[in-house]
């Protein structure tokens, strides 16, 4: 009848196998006990199935990892020269935010509430429209020969447009989409084809007319589409319609997850049901391979280009380049900061620290450092909600019982007919028992608080 499973001693102390593990019951475990000990005739829980166990106990684990299990989930790395640490897959919370020193000791960050990166639109020029949206739409002047399919526009936009983007005006016929691009003295201009890059959208009239671009499909709908940059280079190798790898003169600049702007890789109506646009997913020394087959030959010589999409909004652009208040060492012993003697009563603590600060961008899964921190070690002490993995769906056996109490309430709470001095009976037990495993996880050593207490005597405090 014995709780350890099969693995010697041995193994355990020599190989490291299941270190800790003994104090932890795995989440299956308590399904079944629960069932075992909870449920059947005679006892309070007549029936259950055990699917209705098993979400009760997950939401229990949940509920219980955010404010009575140990977090003990911690991720390090360096902070790069972007000033951007990736959200853990499994993130639901920080805790805390420090960076590490040559000794190892934690320095904490704060948190600034002060800046962004808040979504950032395209632009033109027309901001003082009545109509508002007129303002972030692409609305070039395109000139047109009546019977051509080729229109030229009165800007440089390559940038800004990719091929595959819906084209309207009044004398063009509907369907349009662009389907190549060049640019000759600052002018861009684009050859307009249906979806399926048949060549029936010529023009119906010789004017030159305001034209809307739709961006449906670069990038998707809800991602900042300003503060791009384009990468050009020719193609070595001509490609074959299936290919997701080009070759090119140059991958100088070209970064995964750029958008390529090439006719061969079109961006057809697939684009529309959801789909983000023909991207760069993978870099070698001389090819660049795609997230899409070419539908057409890219021969020898032809333009590619790469378009980034950046998500740096000018908040963050700016947050990200200054050099931070609390790096600066003065003594403010001269002429310029002594007038202020005793002025600075009242300033914030929070505010009067070294230690960098940061900032949680949600809508990008990122978290953004002060330009202080570049170059250091950062660790993100975190909170999960412990299911995400199989692995990691354990309970720490001091609040074993609390979850059993969890399960049980929940249940019964949630039955019809169920007598209102039994449901709150459960919930008292429900809550006595999570305060106890809170207690008990707390960790709490007479011997440790007793060395506190004695070094509140001091005469000279630490």
């Amino acid at each position: 009848m014995g709780l350890l499973d099969g693995t010697t001693e041995y193994d355990y102390y020599s190989q490291g196998s299941g270190l800790g593990s003994y104090q932890f019951t795995s989440l299956e475990d308590v399904i079944t006990y629960f069932r075992f000990a909870y449920i059947g005739e005679d006892k309070i829980i007549s029936k259950a199935r055990r699917s209705e166990v098993a979400f009760h106990a997950q939401r229990g684990l949940q509920e219980l990892s955010f404010d009575t299990f140990k977090s003990c989930k911690a991720m390090e790395i360096t902070v790069p020269a972007s000033l951007q640490m990736v959200i853990p897959r499994d993130y639901v919370n920080y805790t805390k935010i420090s960076w590490v020193d040559s000794a190892g000791i934690k320095h904490l960050m704060y948190p600034t509430t002060k800046t962004s990166n808040p979504y950032r639109p395209y632009q033109n020029t027309d901001i003082a429209s009545n109509d508002v949206k007129s303002g972030y739409l692409i609305n070039p002047i395109g000139t047109m020969i009546e019977g051509s399919n080729i229109v030229v526009l009165n800007d440089d936009y390559r940038g800004i447009l990719m091929h595959g983007m819906k084209v309207s005006g009044p004398n063009l016929k509907p369907a349009s989409y662009i389907h190549n691009m060049t640019t000759t003295d600052g002018l861009t201009s684009v050859t307009l084809m249906n979806k399926n890059g048949d060549n029936d959208k010529n023009a119906l009239a010789t004017t030159n007319e305001q034209l809307l671009i739709t961006r449906f499909n670069f990038p998707s709908l809800g991602v900042r589409v300003s503060g791009q940059s384009l990468i050009e280079t020719t193609a070595t190798v001509a490609t074959i319609v299936g290919d997701t790898q080009i070759n090119v003169a140059s991958v100088e600049g070209i970064k995964i997850g750029m958008y390529i702007n090439q006719q061969a890789f079109i961006n057809n109506n697939n684009v529309e049901e959801g789909k983000d646009a023909i991207k760069v997913i993978g870099i070698g020394t001389s090819t660049v391979e795609l997230s899409h087959a070419c539908e057409k030959v890219a021969g020898i010589g032809e333009t590619v280009g790469f378009v980034s999409n950046s998500t740096d909004s000018t908040a963050w652009s700016n947050y990200k380049s200054q050099t931070p208040s609390e790096n600066n060492n003065d003594d403010y012993e001269d002429d310029t900061y002594w007038p202020a003697n005793g002025e600075r009563y009242g300033l914030d603590p929070q505010h009067a620290q070294a230690n960098g600060s940061f900032y949680i961008d949600d809508c990008n899964g990122k978290i953004n450092f002060s330009s202080n921190i570049a170059g250091k070690t950062v660790i993100l002490d975190y909170i999960s909600d412990t299911v995400g993995l199989d692995k990691e769906m354990q309970v720490h056996k001091f609040a074993e019982e609390a979850l059993y109490k969890w399960i049980a309430y929940a249940i019964i709470a949630n039955r019809i007919n169920t007598p209102e001095y039994i449901v709150q009976r459960y919930k008292k037990e429900r809550f006595a028992a999570v305060r106890t495993a809170k207690l008990r996880l707390s960790n709490i050593k007479l011997e440790e608080l007793t060395q506190i207490l004695r070094g509140k005597s001091k005469q000279i405090k630490h």
